[in-house]
């Protein structure tokens, strides 16, 4: 743990499911519903992150297919550019509040701009219990 308040980096996951922008949607869209996921980060060659691909852009497919006879793509015709993230080293009290002024389930954390884990709810409220079950706060 760093210091006395940990931080993202204590608890976030690193070994993560990602895409890249030019992979195919339909095997994109295969390994969320195999490995039960809503989303996954899309990064670049230099692991930078550029998207977010969530089950609810996947749906896009359906639109397309059904309005426009276009039945597939890449990834990056999908998926959302603009993504809210945490930087590297932030507090879990920090991290918390930010979840609790948004929509969002999950987070990627970047240092210099290169996606190093993803932090969600779960692993907020995990930290949470771990510094209330701390000796030293009790």
């Amino acid at each position: 743990m760093s210091g006395l308040v940990p931080t993202v980096d204590d608890y976030m996951a690193r070994d993560l499911i990602t895409f890249k922008p030019s992979d195919d949607i339909h095997k994109a869209i295969g390994v969320l519903l195999d490995k039960r996921i809503s989303g996954a980060p899309v990064v670049d060659v230099d692991n930078r992150l550029v998207g977010i691909l969530s089950k609810k852009d996947c749906l896009k497919v359906v639109y397309s297919a059904g309005y426009h006879q276009d039945w597939g793509g890449q990834v990056e015709k999908y998926m959302s550019p603009d993504v809210n993230t945490i930087e590297s080293g932030t507090d879990i009290i920090t991290a918390a509040d930010r979840f609790m002024h948004s929509s969002f389930r999950r987070f990627p954390i970047l240092i210099n701009g290169r996606m190093i884990g993803l932090i969600c709810r779960h692993d907020i409220l995990r930290a949470l219990e771990d510094l209330w079950s701390d000796t030293r706060f009790k």
